[in-house]
């Protein structure tokens, strides 16, 4: 019986895609370290405000600042960064200074605030892996804090693999997945597993280049399948909606040789 089930690895940690969008990030240092920290939390839409002095900060930082893209509060941490009324929802820290990491890590760990405390593993609520990001698509991968460089090698190995366009495909993936709601917008349990079980289907029997080359009238035509709960072929699709496009052409002749639509 024990060995039909998986068996237990400890020592990981729980890779999950963290939803900080328009929630309040606070990170303490403008260094290099901090720039990468910020770069990520923008591109997940977080509400960011900067703690270091203007001299600590980098050229990007620095332009990060004066583009507002950040808020700049020029001087060192202050127990009051992370009062309540602050509404912190996380706390990075990239500063040359062990003592004061600690004593920011210790105010989160009262507070409950998540924290990352840069270069310590132990003072880690989290870690930050290597990321491959292609528009929807990330990858990320985790040492859990015992090899970076070891994790960004590897994290270009597998974006090596990737097909040309794989990112493209899968936000068209997203928009047919949205297009299959809107026409069947039932919240139901049935309704949500037949557009999963469909969506699925459609998944695995197309390649990813052909998802990729989907347009709306395209989709239109393929999501027309879904209460028969048919899933036709690319050039199926392709085909159809080709013909209706043709078909709604018109063709204007004014008797010359040449013509015009």
């Amino acid at each position: 019986m024990p060995d039909e089930f998986p068996q237990v690895q400890g020592g990981g940690s729980l890779i999950v895609a963290w939803q900080i969008k328009n929630k309040n990030v606070l990170v303490v240092g403008g260094g290099e370290v901090a720039a990468g920290r910020i770069l990520s939390l923008l591109n997940a839409d977080a509400r960011v405000t900067v703690v270091c002095p203007s001299a600590g900060l980098n050229a990007e930082v620095r332009y990060r600042v004066s583009q507002r893209q950040v808020t700049h509060i020029d001087r060192v941490f202050l127990p009051l960064d992370v009062e309540p009324t602050k509404n912190v929802a996380m706390v990075l820290t990239a500063i040359d200074d062990p003592i004061a990491s600690t004593r920011i890590w210790k105010y989160c760990k009262k507070l409950k605030i998540p924290a990352n405390i840069a270069d310590v593993p132990p003072e880690c609520d989290f870690y930050f892996g290597s990321v491959h990001r292609d528009g929807p698509l990330q990858i990320m991968v985790s040492t859990n804090g015992n090899g970076p460089r070891i994790a960004a090698a590897i994290r270009r190995r597998i974006a090596d693999m990737l097909p040309q366009g794989t990112g493209a495909s899968i936000a068209k993936v997203g928009l047919l997945r949205r297009k299959l709601r809107k026409k069947v917008p039932g919240t139901g349990t049935e309704d949500i597993q037949r557009r999963m079980a469909w969506m699925s289907r459609v998944c695995d029997d197309w390649e990813a280049d052909d998802l990729g080359e989907l347009d709306d009238e395209d989709m239109a035509e393929l999501v027309s399948h879904f209460e028969t709960s048919s899933v036709p072929s690319f050039e199926d699709i392709r085909l159809k909606s080709w013909e209706k496009r043709k078909a709604g052409v018109v063709w204007d002749w004014d008797g010359s040789p040449g013509f015009a639509i």
